[in-house]
């Protein structure tokens, strides 16, 4: 039998920021916030949005790419006439009214092409980096008809090791030593400017290798590219405020063992106050694992993979890739309608308790059965996911709390969202039964 136990007494620390998001469900195609950006940021509380494969066919060649704001690499960089901001100025104004922080990646789209726009080699890696101060001052300090922002995160390109497919390379076109050139001059330059702002990167594609024994052999290199890097960036001095990094799969043990991973190789390295992002995350890869992402199993290990990286000290932000409004890999909105898939609800569920604040410990024997609980001084939740455990019955334990105290609960109905399962009031201390079968997640609020 599973026991989980709850003190809503023993406060840990603060709900971490792990419901951000890839992206924004925004198209031109049908106007501006067609998919209403206002309304899903609010309701998740999602705290940043990270902007990579912005907008996708509905909008790709105009937003938030180094290439799409500074269309001619040979103008001048001081000109603002050389610029061309305005979608990605409604795009990002979209997020930043929500009250969710933008993160902005420099750098470029994917090309899976046989011909490259954009993930070529920048010609002069110094005017590259003046070029994204110019969009740094845009965005924070007002330059060229610009905002003031004042956003935190600058992330210096994506997936640089990307072996891609037969027609080569699809994010970095030039070698590691390039690259790893280009991220010297860009970090040194940036944060020289703009002491304030947190520069990292690269995006890396993951560490499969730690953890599968059969993976291509490409994929070895990405340990390599990663331990390389911070031997670069340790020589030369570079800035690396984070380090981003992904990963695909349908094991939410890999998703830890990979931070662990990280955050281990980080300190090993000297950087012991880098954070660690995983910025690009989701249940499976290719084929199968497309259809889990928008059914309860995909929900049900949204929970579990936040679960783990709350109550550990190897992660400090993710951003679910992604949000688009039309994308192969985004579980909450329906392909076909748009209609709201049951991921989404685990999202709302989570940014919940992060509004709530405060994370309280819960304490758990179950395999693959996974819990979160957060309170403020008037109220708690507890969100739950029986991810892949084959007992469904629970006897759970609330302590912290006044006798007599009301607890409602909710189940996740698939697409119909959280809908009402039980009420009851309880004792401090007191134990009693739940059901939960496999891939279901359950919300239970308590007022103090």
């Amino acid at each position: 039998m599973n026991n989980i136990s709850v003190d809503f007494s023993n406060i840990l620390g603060k709900i971490k920021p792990l419901h951000g998001v890839c992206c924004a469900p925004y198209t031109i195609s049908y106007g501006p916030n067609q998919y209403n950006i206002d309304k899903y940021f609010k309701q998740a509380h999602i705290p940043y949005c990270r902007l990579h494969d912005c907008c996708g066919t509905y909008g790709g060649a105009y937003f938030v790419d180094v290439p799409n704001i500074f269309r001619d690499f040979s103008a001048d960089e001081n000109d603002p006439a050389s610029y061309d901001f305005h979608y990605t100025d409604e795009y990002i104004k979209a997020i930043q009214d929500t009250g969710c922080e933008t993160y902005y990646r420099l750098g470029v789209t994917i090309e899976w092409g046989s011909k490259k726009y954009t993930s070529v080699v920048p010609a002069d890696f110094d005017k590259w980096a003046r070029i994204c101060e110019h969009i740094i001052m845009h965005y924070n300090q007002g330059w060229a008809d610009g905002f003031h922002y004042n956003l935190k995160y600058w992330e210096i390109w994506n997936e640089p090791e990307n072996p891609g497919n037969v027609n080569g390379p699809s994010q970095w076109a030039g070698t590691k030593e390039e690259f790893y050139d280009l991220y010297k001059v860009a970090s040194k330059y940036l944060k020289s400017k703009f002491p304030e702002i947190l520069v990292g990167g690269y995006g890396s594609c993951g560490f499969y290798p730690i953890t599968r024994d059969n993976v291509p052999k490409s994929f070895h290199s990405f340990l390599t590219f990663f331990t390389d890097f911070l031997e670069m960036a340790k020589k030369e001095d570079c800035p690396v405020d984070f380090f981003s990094w992904h990963i695909y799969t349908c094991d939410e043990n890999e998703v830890y063992a990979h931070a662990k991973y990280v955050r281990e190789t980080l300190d090993s390295y000297g950087f012991t106050n880098t954070e660690s992002h995983l910025n690009e995350w989701n249940i499976g890869d290719e084929g199968h694992g497309f259809l889990r992402k928008h059914t309860m199993e995909g929900g049900s290990f949204n929970i579990a993979v936040m679960s783990l990286f709350q109550n550990c000290n190897y992660l400090d932000k993710a951003m679910y890739y992604c949000f688009s409004a039309k994308g192969g890999y985004n579980g909450f909105l329906d392909q076909n309608d748009s209609s709201i898939d049951a991921p989404w609800y685990t999202f709302v569920g989570f940014g919940e308790l992060y509004d709530l604040g405060d994370n309280v410990k819960l304490e758990n024997n179950g395999k693959r059965l996974y819990g979160i609980a957060a309170k403020n001084d008037e109220k708690g939740a507890i969100i739950l996911s029986n991810y892949k455990s084959e007992d469904s019955e629970i006897t759970l334990k609330i302590s912290g709390i006044k006798d007599g105290s009301k607890i409602t609960s909710e189940l996740l109905k698939d697409k119909q969202g959280f809908l009402p399962a039980f009420e009851k009031t309880v004792n401090n201390g007191e134990e009693f039964k739940i059901i939960l079968d496999q891939h279901q997640v359950m919300m239970l609020r308590i007022t103090f």
